[in-house]
């Protein structure tokens, strides 16, 4: 056989590429399942023989006590995820007072009790409101977080407890309700890095007492609401099909309100990595966005650091030691779109009209 045959017997044999599933799906995770479960699930029921979703991850851990929204990433939408693990989470919990666990939820083990005061609604008023804003925040043994390549939890299930640095986190809403006379609802809305069960037991020490979470359920993330999750029992029931259509867009996490239309030379060039100058098309709705921001970022950062691949919402690295941008230099993240006004990613724009390629997705 020639080597054209045995080329054309080769390309009459190959195997089609599958169709990568890309989307973002809004899970009620349930209790007992450790997020990364939910995700292999997730990853299993959009599985066939022509579609490929091995590439996902979800937008901030949950306990396995916990229940409620876990966004789920699939394909191209997990270059996205970021914005929601930055994002602001609302969640709903019990804490039941008189006694300490060592992991701060009803998981642990009991290792200190106490008496509990008489309290009322008044009281927890008071105390809730003595916990908005921001603060410092000590993260809890049994936790995620690594020292020195290790995860924190290792340590604690070996008896040994090391040092933690403080980290700062906001609590941007928080209310306290009277359950009965050994319980109390807590509904706070607070910055990325917030741990709950810390909160909780720092709640019932300001009442005078000890205390753990026995429920969790997440029902915000970001703009993302738990009123639009589907339960992964539910998502089980469906055919692929109806898993589909829960998917939302690529761009589902992206929360950049100004987009860019490129030509289809402009669309093979920002994909090959090149730079263009879109001074002219910087204008209108757009061009008052990037001057907000870049207004924004100079009354929040003394100094502003030169970065291509500038961070989140166009705010550049400050810990560069490099002279400091001008104000037509600072580079502001937006959504690009083709000319079929489909999202190809997201690129950095700068008044001077420099657009530089950031995060593009494959189609």
């Amino acid at each position: 056989m020639s080597i054209a045959s045995k080329q054309v017997d080769k390309q009459a044999n190959k195997v089609p590429d599958k169709v990568k599933v890309a989307g973002v799906i809004l899970v009620d995770k349930p209790k007992g399942m450790t997020s990364q479960q939910v995700v292999s699930k997730v990853k299993y029921l959009f599985k066939s023989p022509i579609h490929d979703s091995k590439k996902a991850g979800h937008t901030g851990t949950l306990d396995p006590m916990a229940t409620g929204l876990l966004p789920i990433c699939l394909g191209e939408a997990t270059k996205f995820s970021h914005y929601q693990l930055d994002a602001d989470k609302s969640y709903q919990a019990t804490i039941l007072l008189g006694s300490q666990t060592d992991t701060g939820d009803a998981d642990g083990q009991i290792v200190t009790q106490a008496s509990i005061p008489v309290f009322d609604e008044s009281s927890l008023a008071t105390i809730a409101q003595q916990f908005l804003g921001a603060q410092q925040q000590i993260p809890p043994m049994y936790s995620a977080l690594k020292k020195d390549g290790k995860k924190l939890y290792e340590y604690a299930r070996a008896g040994i407890e090391v040092d933690r640095p403080p980290r700062d986190i906001t609590i941007k809403a928080i209310n306290l309700q009277m359950i009965d006379d050994t319980q109390i609802n807590l509904t706070v809305t607070c910055t990325k890095g917030t741990y709950v069960r810390v909160l909780a037991e720092d709640i019932a020490k300001q009442l005078g007492t000890l205390g753990h979470l026995t429920a969790l359920r997440r029902t915000q993330v970001g703009n993302f609401s738990i009123d639009d999750a589907i339960a992964l029992s539910l998502l089980e029931e469906h055919s692929l099909e109806e898993r589909q259509s829960w998917l939302l867009p690529i761009d589902a996490c992206i929360d950049i309100d100004a987009e860019l239309t490129l030509t289809e030379e402009q669309c093979a060039r920002v994909h090959m990595g090149q730079r263009l100058n879109v001074f002219d098309e910087l204008t209108g709705k757009l061009k008052d966005y990037v001057t907000n921001m870049v207004s924004n970022q100079l009354s929040n950062d003394s100094s502003v650091g030169i970065d291509d691949d500038a961070s989140t919402n166009g705010k550049a690295d400050t810990d560069l030691d490099v002279p400091q941008l001008l104000e037509h230099e600072i580079p502001v993240d937006i959504c690009l779109l083709n000319e079929q006004e489909e999202f190809l990613g997201l690129g950095s724009v700068s008044l001077n009209g420099r657009l530089q390629p950031k995060k593009l997705i494959q189609r």
